[in-house]
Parts: C-alpha cells; sequence; structure tokens
C-alpha cells in the first residue's frame, strides 16, 4: 500500500472546491502550470537563501502541491477537461516540481549534490516507467513502494526536520540511499506489472 492508495478519499474532500473552480471558469492546465510555477520558485527560493527555516515552505508546499495535482485531475476528468495537452503538463510539470523541490536538499552537507542529484535522476526513471506502460499498451503504473506521493511524504518530513533547526543525524545518507534503493524497486515493479499488463502481440 502506498499513499496513492488513499488518494480516493482525498478526492471525495476535494470534490467540492474542485466544483467551485470549474463553476469560475479555473481549467486543469491553469492548475497544473500553477503548481509547477509554484514548485520552481519554492525550491529556487529556498536553494538561493540557504536559511534553514526556509527548508519547511518545502512540506507546506509539497501538501499543498498534492491537493493541486488531485484538482488539475478532477477538473480533466469530472468536468470535461481532458487534453493531449494537458497530458503532457501533468506528466512534464511533476518531474520538473519534483527536480525543484528536491534540489534544495543538495546544499545540505549532510547529503550533497551528488547523492540528491543521483534520487533526482531515480525519480525521473520512476514516472517515465510509469509514463512508458501507458505508450506500450498497459495502463499508466502508480505502483510502489516510493511513488510520486510517499517521494513527497519523505522530502516533507526532511524538509520539516530541517527547517524545525534540529541537526540531521550522522546516518542521513544512510536514508537518502534508501529512498534511492526504494526508488529502484519502485521502477522494476512498474515496469514488470507493465510487462504483464501489456497485451501480446501476434508473432512476438
Amino acid at each position: 500500500m502506498t499513499l496513492y492508495d488513499l488518494k480516493p478519499a482525498f478526492q471525495a474532500r476535494l470534490r467540492p472546491y474542485v466544483d467551485r473552480l470549474a463553476e469560475k471558469g479555473v481549467t486543469a492546465n491553469q492548475v497544473t502550470l500553477a503548481a509547477a510555477a509554484i514548485s520552481v520558485l519554492v525550491g529556487l527560493l529556498v536553494m538561493a537563501a540557504e536559511v534553514r527555516p526556509l527548508f519547511l515552505l518545502i512540506p507546506l508546499w509539497l501538501g499543498l502541491r498534492m491537493a493541486f495535482n488531485t484538482a488539475d485531475g478532477m477538473l480533466a476528468r469530472e468536468h470535461g477537461q481532458k487534453s493531449g495537452l494537458g497530458a503532457f503538463f501533468n506528466e512534464l510539470g511533476d518531474v520538473v516540481s519534483d527536480a525543484f523541490l528536491y534540489a534544495p536538499f543538495a546544499i545540505l552537507p549532510a547529503f550533497g549534490p551528488g547523492l540528491v542529484a543521483f534520487v533526482v535522476l531515480l525519480a525521473v526513471l520512476t514516472e517515465f516507467a510509469g509514463v512508458l506502460a501507458q505508450a506500450l499498451g498497459a495502463s499508466r503504473r502508480y505502483d510502489g513502494p516510493l511513488g510520486k506521493s510517499d517521494r513527497a511524504l519523505v522530502f516533507g518530513v526532511i524538509g520539516a526536520w530541517v527547517g524545525f533547526g534540529w541537526p540531521l543525524p550522522d546516518w542521513s545518507a544512510l536514508a537518502l540511499w534508501a529512498v534511492a534503493i526504494l526508488l529502484v524497486v519502485t521502477i522494476v515493479k512498474r515496469v514488470r506489472a507493465a510487462l504483464a499488463e501489456m497485451p501480446v502481440r501476434a508473432g512476438e
């Protein structure tokens, strides 16, 4: 089970607000682009300022971003706003947002730029595996153990820890290596699930 499994309950709570957005003419693409833009700004601000309390912006925005991401999907599906361009915005926006929101952790000596860059790369590959499954005839894969929502929880907790000024323990780098390993497991699971689901083509 991952946090993604809780999405239906979250959607039910957001539905009245999403309906109001639709009534006011707000589109799914506008919500998607706004979420990506705010993610970039938050990441750049935290990284440039190098002030530990500003790391509190990361868990705060990661929580709000989940609401944005859920709302844009509901606007698309439930209010007739699905489009090919919207699908591109959604997938590319998520990857860009993750990269900018994880990047500030590279300035922390406990992690360093190399390890954080590696985790960002694996996060990108995780989402690429999910999208590629759909392109090859399977469904969009959201398998865990470390999907987008789960990563948001992990980095949100670390961001809150840093933001409150608590010292990072000596094993902090090992925790991020554990995240990397779980991302690899997630990629493998998504690939295997997609292959099992893909239609068998004649002659192959």
